[in-house]
């Protein structure tokens, strides 16, 4: 075993929202819910160190007050956990691509997230993270004007960034296909370029929606992998190094997680990279292995670049997810990864 105790190992609690509470799909999983099932995986003696949180209601509202705060820190360090990254909530009504209301709808969520991860600081119980953030804009949208679009965005998201370093938080924009100007890795570089503050706004890469980038998913000209490509090993290799020598130096927060190589969607989630299970067969990646691209360098050293990393799986039936045994195994994929790209302190 290990002895590595760096990055901290976190689960994400957003599973229990995204996807789901529509008529079509199943219901929303509770807060409480998501925090014992994370509280009670173990392995080998080993726990998860703490959650990453989306500020959105029923799991925590936006709006919530300071003795909201307070309880919700005290609910979770009762759990032996702390708190890491948080998701503001920019999708209702707002983008960071829209007219001058919706721009101020996005920007009012980062404040309000802001301010509660800030919050969540001082009372000692989030060491570390960051505010996640999307463009919440669809691609369609956004290839209709692409140069001024991008522009667009990042100006929000320079102002976001101004908001954040105020109380000393940093802004990450998550790799993802389905929001516009963020839908394949050279148009993300091309935004966090534009946006120019490399010090607060920067990239958060997951395992599983990033490998869409490689493969050209919604941005065919920027494929990287060739057009008869059948998962050769060498091909994959070379593409990845490609892909995370470029996102890389941008990187500051990171989600471990596994794809099959499709895409997905459910409730009122638009489709985009399919999360699997840590043991799913169909997985295109190897976690312990391919997590390296992200946390160590060119060279081959560890970065240390990110203090935790966390496991996202979204969109997995309720069956799946209310089983002790599925975070088990998460947790244990997440000791792997740690044992083979981390550091102890």
């Amino acid at each position: 075993m290990s002895e590595n105790n760096f990055p901290k190992l976190h689960n994400a609690m957003w599973p229990g929202i995204v996807g789901k509470g529509e008529s079509d799909s199943e219901p929303m999983i509770e807060l409480d819910t998501m925090l014992d099932l994370t509280a009670n995986a173990e392995v080998d003696g080993v726990k998860f160190d703490g959650v990453d949180l989306f500020l959105y209601s029923p799991h925590v509202d936006i709006d919530i007050s300071d003795d909201g705060i307070k309880a919700l820190a005290e609910k979770i360090s009762a759990k032996g956990l702390e708190i890491g990254s948080v998701v503001a909530p920019v999708w209702f009504d707002a983008s960071a691509m829209g007219d001058e209301a919706h721009r101020s709808a996005w920007l009012d969520a980062v404040r309000k997230s802001t301010k509660i991860a800030s919050r969540l600081r001082e009372l000692g119980v989030r060491p570390n993270g960051i505010i996640r953030v999307d463009s919440a804009a669809s691609v369609t949208d956004w290839d209709k004007d692409p140069k001024g679009n991008t522009s667009l965005i990042a100006q929000t998201f320079r102002e976001a960034g101004k908001i954040a370093q105020a109380s000393g938080e940093r802004i990450a924009a998550e790799g993802e296909i389905c929001w516009g100007g963020m839908h394949s890795w050279k148009h993300m570089i091309n935004l966090l370029e534009e946006t120019a503050m490399p010090d607060v706004v920067g990239f958060q890469a997951d395992m599983s929606h990033t490998l869409l980038y490689t493969l050209g998913e919604n941005a065919e000209e920027h494929r990287i992998v060739p057009d008869e490509y059948n998962w050769e090993p060498e091909v994959f290799h070379e593409a990845m190094k490609t892909l995370t020598n470029a996102l890389r130096p941008w990187t500051i927060d990171f989600h471990v997680a596994q794809n099959d190589g499709s895409v997905f969607g459910s409730g009122n989630h638009e489709k985009t990279g399919r999360h699997c299970v840590a043991t799913d067969p169909k997985g295109k990646l190897n976690i312990a292995r391919d997590s390296g691209y992200w946390l160590r360098d060119g060279n081959g050293e560890v970065t240390k670049a990110m203090r935790h990393i966390c496991w996202d799986g979204c969109m997995f039936s309720n069956d799946v997810m209310t089983k002790q045994q599925t975070w088990n195994d998460i947790l244990a994929a997440m000791i792997e990864v740690r044992n083979n790209h981390g550091w102890s302190e």
